[in-house]
C-alpha cells in the first residue's frame, strides 16, 4: 500500500510519554486516596481520553475525583516529563523520510501538550494545522471519531490512510475509521514487544512493526 496520508497517534507513537503519564496517574491517584499502581494504570486507562479515564475511575472506586484533581494531576505528570522526555526512537528520522506526503496527529491527549511537546522535540514542523485532538469529546478512542476528523482535516479518504497506533483501543478507533493499520511496539513502554504485537494482532491491525525502520519498509 502506498498511502495518501499518515495519521499517526502520539503518545506511544510519537512521543515516549506512556512510562512517565501511567506513572504520574498511579501516583496522583493513590495521593487522593484513590491506590492504583503503574501496570494497573496502563491496563486499565492506556488509550483513553480524560473524559473516559475519568469516567472509568470513578466507576471503579464508586466515588467522583475531586473537583480540582485533573489540574493537580497535569503539573505532577509535567514536572515528571521534565525529567527527561523525548520522541520515540526512530520518530524524527522517519518523519524527515516522509517529504510532502500529506500527515496528521489523532490523539486522546490534550491539543495543549501535543503542542508543548512536539516543540520540545523540534517536530512541530512536521504537523503545522493538523493536530487533532479528542480531549474533550465524549466519544474518545475507541470511536473511530478522531480519525475520521483527521482525514477530513487533510481531506484523505480514510480507506487511503495508514494510521500508526501503539494501543489496542487506539488501533480499534482507527480500524473502524477504514483505516489501513500498523500496531506499533518501539516505545519505552512495551517490554514485552512480541505479545504486545500478538494483543494488537488480535484487536486486528493489519501489520505489527517493532520499530520505525520496519514502518519504512511497510509504507
Amino acid at each position: 500500500m502506498i498511502p495518501a496520508a499518515i495519521i499517526f497517534d502520539f503518545d506511544g507513537v510519537i512521543a515516549d510519554s506512556e512510562v512517565r503519564a501511567n506513572l504520574s496517574l498511579a501516583e496522583s491517584l493513590t495521593a487522593v486516596g484513590m491506590p492504583v499502581t503503574y501496570d494497573e494504570s496502563l491496563r486499565d486507562y492506556y488509550g483513553h481520553n480524560w473524559q473516559e479515564t475519568q469516567r472509568r475511575i470513578e466507576a471503579r472506586f464508586g466515588r467522583p475525583l475531586p473537583a480540582d484533581f485533573r489540574e493537580r494531576h497535569r503539573e505532577r505528570a509535567r514536572a515528571r516529563f521534565m525529567e527527561g522526555f523525548d520522541a520515540v526512537p526512530g520518530a524524527p528520522a522517519f518523519l524527515d523520510t516522509l517529504g510532502a506526503l500529506p500527515r496528521a496527529i489523532a490523539s486522546s491527549s490534550r491539543a495543549e501538550y501535543i503542542g508543548w511537546a512536539l516543540g520540545l522535540f523540534g517536530l512541530g514542523h512536521h504537523f503545522e494545522g493538523h493536530v487533532y485532538s479528542a480531549d474533550g469529546w465524549n466519544r474518545g478512542k475507541p470511536f473511530p471519531d478522531i480519525y475520521l476528523a483527521a482525514a477530513k482535516g487533510l481531506d484523505v479518504d480514510p480507506a487511503a490512510c495508514l494510521a500508526i497506533e501503539d494501543s489496542p483501543t487506539g488501533a480499534r478507533a482507527a480500524i473502524a475509521a477504514g483505516m489501513t493499520v500498523i500496531g506499533f511496539c518501539g516505545a519505552g513502554h512495551i517490554i514485552d514487544r512480541a505479545a504486545h504485537g500478538d494483543m494488537l494482532r488480535e484487536v486486528g491491525v493489519h501489520h505489527v512493526a517493532m520499530s520505525f525502520e520496519e514502518i519504512s519498509i511497510l509504507a
